[in-house]
């Protein structure tokens, strides 16, 4: 008995099935050139999706996490992973972090108006206390005694005085000023969640008490700079916060000097790393 074999015919590409549908039939090198472009838009779409919902990249320019990642060494980051489970200790991770606070608007007649605070420049400190987040700077505000003078440093010029805190002066909304900060993408390493106790002593981190130990900490933490108020005595990490640490500490701004991060800020793991070509590989 004979066999027929039928081939099934290629099923044309869409972007053809679509000329054809509205009466254009193309030559053969112009389907050839028609179905090129339909990869290269999938192509396009699914990497746009990729780099939107699963993956992001980044460049890191300083040392601070030194020897784990390079200063220029580029990466990937795994949106997707905390989605699944929860930040633990030992982690290296990617979050927002604010590092620059400017003074945004100055309204008419305020306090602020008055001292002649102009709008535009970056706050450096609020009563000698260095400042970079609006959290942080309300914090302080809140916290000064009534009759205490209040001293905004601005950069390029010279400490503005905004006159005695009073009462009902709880905000810089109350003084007249509108502020907005600054977001760029960190990487540090997780050391404390929330609820646990954090302490930096003789160079190594106890957490609730006992030394982390283990390759990821397996260096020597500097506490040297009087800026650094976190972890020089047992710090208490709030609710839904974390506590990073660069893993080159001598070069690293962390959470010694502004404190804690937000669980909502997390970006995600460092995946895989695609630049120096020498170093190119997954990130430990």
């Amino acid at each position: 008995m004979d066999t027929i074999i039928r081939r099934k015919n290629k099923k044309p590409a869409l972007i053809l099935r679509i000329a054809e549908r509205y009466g254009w039939k193309p030559g053969r090198i112009m389907k050839e050139v028609l179905e090129w472009v339909e990869v290269l838009i999938v192509a396009g779409a699914l990497a746009a999706f990729l780099m939107v919902f699963v993956v992001v990249r980044m460049t890191v320019p300083t040392g601070s996490m030194i020897p784990t990642i390079e200063p220029g060494d580029s990466f990937f980051v795994n949106i997707l992973s905390y989605h699944f489970r929860d930040p633990q200790p030992g982690d290296v991770i990617v979050f927002w972090h604010p590092y620059e606070l400017q003074v945004y608007n100055v309204r008419a007649g305020s306090p602020a108006a008055h001292a002649n605070l102009p709008a535009g420049k970056r706050i450096l400190s609020l009563n000698h206390e260095p400042v970079s987040s609006i959290a942080r700077a309300e914090t302080l505000l809140a916290g000064l005694a009534d009759g205490t003078r209040i001293l905004l440093r601005i950069a390029n010029a010279p400490p503005v005085d905004l006159g005695i805190k009073e009462d009902g002066i709880d905000s810089f909304d109350d003084l007249g000023i509108e502020l907005h900060e600054r977001r760029t993408r960190f990487v540090k390493r997780l050391i404390a969640t929330g609820g646990q106790t954090v302490q930096i002593k003789e160079g190594a981190i106890y957490v609730d008490g006992a030394r982390l130990t283990g390759e990821q900490f397996d260096r020597y933490y500097w506490m040297g700079d009087p800026r650094m108020r976190y972890g020089r005595y047992p710090t208490l990490v709030p609710e839904s916060k974390f506590f990073v640490l660069g893993d080159n500490s001598r070069d690293s701004l962390d959470s010694r000097f502004w404190g804690f991060i937000d669980r909502a800020n997390i970006i995600g793991v460092p995946l895989v790393r695609v630049w120096p070509l020498p170093r190119v590989g997954p990130i430990r």
